[in-house]
């Protein structure tokens, strides 16, 4: 088995031309030195070099070894400057997903102020719903995400991050007519505005409507919070949405929220890992410094914790 310390000491010698000089740069005994070029060119079974009356020579052979050993001490250098570079957040990538809501409205913010601290970071944001930022972790496009739970997969480490609250919201159109809590059955009964299916959000409603004994169908199947939500303002019917995603629209009046005979139960998002691998330094710097650590409420640094 030949060992990389040989090759540093046969590149410090070639360096020299001399053993006894190279022994000294390499805090060595000049025997030492000797001895593993000896073991070195037993291992590969040619002469590196050759003695002289004042120290030594590259063979041919020696010559055209030294060219491949700078450059793979060469390559260690720079691996060891990027992983320096990683540890100091110089460098890396930030690889990480959620819906599309999640992302406007949990880590617009906290990205923001990662990439203000960590320029050298580059941020890799993938958007998608729950399956699919599921699927993405466990073929390692992203390092962790954000899903709406439950969700159970295995491979993956997924905890509790916020808990949310899920309801109706309404236009001005409705508004007198809604001011007393609905059931279900009253809900179905006017247009309703969902996220399009398949969505985790859609398929909690549906529950919701499914465990009080009442069929539901969308009047119109939308991809976004933000449709939703305007249509939702322009009249065409009740808008089932995390509460926290219309906080603006609901305190300034274009939305108002629509109660319920029978609570909506909370719901959680969560922070999704591949069980048993570390996060690259990147990712745990991100989660430590700018998110609330998962399981508490409240985020850091500024943002708002959802409901």
């Amino acid at each position: 088995m030949i060992h990389l310390e040989w090759y540093r000491i046969f590149r410090a010698a070639a360096h020299r031309g001399n053993f006894t000089q190279a022994a000294e740069d390499l805090h060595m005994t000049q025997p030492s030195v000797s001895y593993a070029v000896k073991q070195l060119e037993e291992s590969l079974g040619i002469k590196l070099y050759y003695r002289m009356s004042k120290g030594v020579r590259l063979t041919a052979e020696g010559e055209a070894l030294l060219d491949y050993v700078e450059r793979s001490f060469s390559e260690l250098q720079a691996g060891e400057k990027k992983l320096q570079a990683l540890k100091r957040l110089h460098d890396g990538e930030l690889r990480i997903g959620a819906g599309d809501s999640v992302i406007k409205h949990l880590l617009l913010e906290p990205l923001h102020a990662y990439q203000t601290r960590y320029p050298g970071v580059g941020i890799r944001l993938s958007h998608g719903r729950t399956a699919d930022i599921v699927r993405r972790l466990k073929e390692n496009e992203i390092d962790c995400g954000f899903v709406h739970l439950p969700v159970k997969e295995a491979g993956l480490d997924i905890r509790p991050f916020r808990t949310t609250r899920d309801g109706f919201v309404a236009g001005d159109k409705y508004r007198e007519a809604l001011r007393h809590p609905l059931t279900a059955e009253e809900i179905s009964g006017y247009p309703l505005l969902f996220m399009s299916p398949g969505s985790s959000t859609r398929s909690f409603v549906e529950k919701w409507f499914a465990e009080q004994g009442c069929p539901v169908r969308a009047s119109m199947e939308l991809g976004s919070v933000d449709l939703l939500l305007e249509c939702a303002r322009l009249g065409f019917g009740l808008a089932f949405v995390t509460r926290s995603f219309a906080e603006e629209e609901l305190k300034e009046g274009r939305l108002f929220e629509v109660s319920t005979a029978v609570p909506i139960p909370p719901r959680s998002i969560g922070l999704a890992m591949r069980s048993g691998m570390p996060l690259p330094l990147a990712a745990q710097r991100f989660l430590e410094e700018f998110m609330e650590e998962p399981g508490r409420t409240g985020v850091g640094h500024g943002a708002q914790p959802m409901e």
